[in-house]
């Protein structure tokens, strides 16, 4: 309900950096750069963007609007006087960050599929499961480090030591083949590498090479995340 409020503007506030990006880099550097593997740049960084925009939503929600309502707000304080528990505070708290971030992810793709950045509209469909994947990854994560802070300012040490690195690493803008080996074997374990495995074949008309092991590296993430979250939060509160 308090979301509602403030729809228009969250929503636009998560969509307009990636979009920005992916309209300015893709027009702009695509006019010097050519053709990417093969395809019109604009059309190699939509699957980023896409990957990149539900990343962003899922960790902002998971981050500081879940500290405000564990830390500030004391709603979770308010939510645990009822018959209901931790595991089933954040587990709403997981399923409202990926739903959110769905969102986000549906705008870029709604993009995508207007601008026609696609080789094959039906594998684009398989984006919306990419999409709940990557989103599901990201707020468990995100999950396990709200746990972790102390006040808003931590969240820029998880910013610019896990996501920034992350976003230059992991094929957003170019091909990680344009890598080092060792930098490209260390983006193989980056979630966001594997969303966009998933994401960008889909994209060029392809089915993704080992799909299985990308989804299960997503899962994996964000299980992980998620448990590794209520232990961290059940320690926090118990202090």
């Amino acid at each position: 309900m308090v979301w509602r409020k403030l729809a228009v503007p969250s929503i636009l506030g998560n969509l307009a950096d990636p979009l920005l990006y992916m309209l300015g880099l893709g027009y702009g550097l695509g006019q010097f750069l050519g053709e990417v593997q093969g395809v019109p740049y604009l059309t190699f960084l939509a699957a980023g963007t896409l990957a990149y925009s539900v990343m962003n939503s899922a960790s902002f929600e998971t981050l500081y609007s879940a500290f405000s309502r564990m830390h500030v707000q004391k709603t979770w304080d308010a939510i645990l006087n009822t018959p209901l528990t931790l595991a089933d505070v954040l587990l709403g708290e997981l399923a409202w960050a990926t739903s959110k971030s769905v969102l986000s992810g549906l705008a870029i793709l709604l993009v995508i599929w207007g601008l026609g950045l696609y080789a094959d509209f039906g594998l684009t469909l398989w984006l919306l499961a990419v999409v709940v994947l990557t989103g599901f990854a990201f707020s468990g994560v995100g999950l396990a480090v709200n746990a972790l802070a102390p006040n808003y300012d931590f969240f820029m040490y998880y910013f610019t030591l896990f996501i920034t690195p992350m976003v230059l690493l992991s094929g957003v803008f170019y091909p990680t083949e344009a890598l080092p080996g060792w930098l490209q074997t260390a983006a193989q374990v980056l979630p966001l590498t594997h969303a966009i495995a998933l994401a960008r074949p889909l994209v060029l008309g392809e089915w993704p090479a080992q799909a299985v092991l990308h989804v299960a590296a997503l899962l994996v993430c964000g299980l992980a995340g998620f448990y590794a979250a209520l232990v961290l939060t059940r320690r926090r509160l118990l202090r």
